[in-house]
């Protein structure tokens, strides 16, 4: 491998030093290497769609001429003619050229050619003899030189890692990115058209927060130099919304940039996009209704199927999603009813039977309970499902029920992940004000997720917010799913990376 890997570094300084060399021969043809404007007439999907399935006598008759952009994937030179593969955002098309149809001149300049480098073609669609669409070129038009040789399509960019790192070259050379990269805007325009169909308004709320809170997450932090200040990268939109719907608007919901200064593998980046939806006058039974119809709806508009393929498994947003207290599943799971449990001695006892290891904040009943969910149960969650009444402990935003050590709050599982996390909103100021106190205690002890007291927040909500139901779903992994891709790097243009 490291002998055909040196022949290869050699090869291509030949190569890169061959195209550097003909720009001075473009300069002597009074052609800039680095192109003008050029006129596009025709996507290569638009071409497909027009010639269809016409016969060669058919695209004939038809007689439509093109003009078409894009990088050179494929090259064979001949003496009098040639064909090459041209690339554009919507997929590959092969061109043949001739000394006849092109004129020595210009035949002469295709023959400059290398692959990677973008061009212009204009000419007639035909069929050739082995049935293949192909443009009949009428003229050639150079238009960026590529100064690189392109990676060898079986030995090249195939490192997750590289790609990552070379994105350009990735959607060059790889189809299932270029197809990635096209679906993702797909996926988030289907999820606002929905929303905004059901009357809710998008709104922008700002990243630069005084405060830390609205999800339990360690943050970034930086410095504003005027105000002499620091601040924080938000790591969620939460008590924006909220203080939105304090101001009467009802429905509203933001797509943007979360951060959080925590740990990168397959499911996780530092930065990330999520979607938060807050809806008045519902609770977590409406919400949970309209999270489960918007990504059905979502998932068929966008692949065609409300039952998506992900790796070896079927992923059935079609049936109705199945809900299920905290409590019950870990009785299922573990034989143990944590609503008989008492003290805080007989929940760790518990743990350390289990072999469970607690933070010295983890110091009450309802923290334990989330350990065993989190350990002993969330992985099996493959079909989509509802887990709802969250120990109070983790959820310092929610409502409670009518037992006060439990709260309002869904978390959606596909395929062993957190997909969305929901509550009924906790618009008390005072019982906000207490948990934002709890939360200051445990930040103490060393919980570095703990939320900050937010005064200004507990302020809207003395002003009266009306019973509210709200939801946030990560859109990475939610496009994960749907492109049925098991590395979240490959579903974000630039991740985050470590140093080589």
């Amino acid at each position: 491998m490291q002998k055909y890997d040196s022949i290869v570094r050699q090869h291509n300084a030949r190569e890169e030093q061959a195209r550097r060399e003909k720009l001075a021969k473009y300069e002597e043809l009074g052609i800039d290497p680095f192109g003008k404007a050029y006129k596009v007439t025709h996507h290569v999907s638009e071409i497909r769609e027009i010639c269809g399935k016409k016969s060669a006598k058919a695209l004939e008759k038809l007689n439509l001429v093109v003009s078409v952009a894009g990088r050179i994937k494929f090259l064979r030179k001949m003496g009098k003619a040639s064909f090459m593969n041209i690339q554009d955002k919507t997929g590959n098309m092969q061109v043949y050229l001739s000394l006849d149809n092109l004129g020595k001149k210009n035949y002469e300049l295709f023959k400059m050619a290398d692959i990677g480098d973008i061009v212009g073609i204009k000419g007639v669609m035909n069929m050739t003899r082995t049935g293949e669409l192909t443009i009949k070129a009428k003229k050639f038009i150079h238009l960026t030189k590529c100064l690189h040789p392109l990676p060898e399509k079986f030995h090249g960019l195939t490192d997750v890692e590289e790609r990552s790192r070379r994105r350009y070259l990735d959607l060059i050379m790889n189809d299932e990115a270029r197809k990635v990269a096209f679906m993702r805007p797909k996926i988030v325009r289907s999820i606002q058209h929905y929303l905004d169909d059901q009357g809710f308004v998008e709104v922008e709320t700002s990243i630069l927060s005084p405060t830390l809170g609205g999800a339990a997450a360690r943050p970034f932090v930086t410095h504003h130099n005027t105000l002499d200040k620091d601040f924080y990268l938000r790591i969620a939109t939460e008590l924006n919304l909220k203080r939105l719907i304090v101001g009467g608007m009802e429905r509203v919901y933001e797509i943007g940039r979360l951060f959080r200064n925590e740990g990168m593998d397959a499911s996780h980046n530092p930065e990330f996009t999520s979607i938060e939806i807050y809806q008045a006058y519902t609770d977590l039974k409406g919400i949970g209704a309209l999270t489960e119809k918007m990504i059905r709806n979502t998932a068929k508009e966008v692949t065609g199927s409300a039952i998506v393929k992900y790796g070896d498994r079927d992923i059935d947003f079609k049936s109705p999603f199945r809900w299920i207290s905290m409590n019950d599943l870990i009785k299922e799971k573990c034989g143990v009813d944590f609503k008989q449990v008492k003290s805080y001695e007989e929940a760790k006892a518990l743990a350390d039977q289990k072999g469970l290891h607690l933070d010295k904040f983890k110091n009450t009943v309802g923290y334990v309970m989330n350990e065993f969910f989190e350990e002993f149960c969330q992985a099996d969650l493959i079909q989509p499902t509802f887990v709802y009444e969250y120990p109070i402990e983790v959820s310092p935003l929610t409502k409670k029920e009518k037992d006060p050590r439990f709260v309002q709050r869904f978390e959606l599982f596909v395929n062993g992940k957190e997909l969305a996390n929901a509550y009924t909103e906790l618009n008390d100021p005072i019982d906000q004000e207490q948990r934002f106190l709890a939360q200051l205690e445990a930040k103490k002890l060393g919980d570095e997720e703990a939320s900050e007291m937010d005064k200004d927040f507990v302020e809207a909500l003395e002003y009266g917010m009306p019973p509210t139901g709200g939801v946030g779903m990560g859109i990475d992994r939610f496009v994960m799913l749907l492109t049925n891709q098991q590395q979240i790097r490959e579903i974000i243009l630039f991740p985050t990376m470590r140093d080589r």
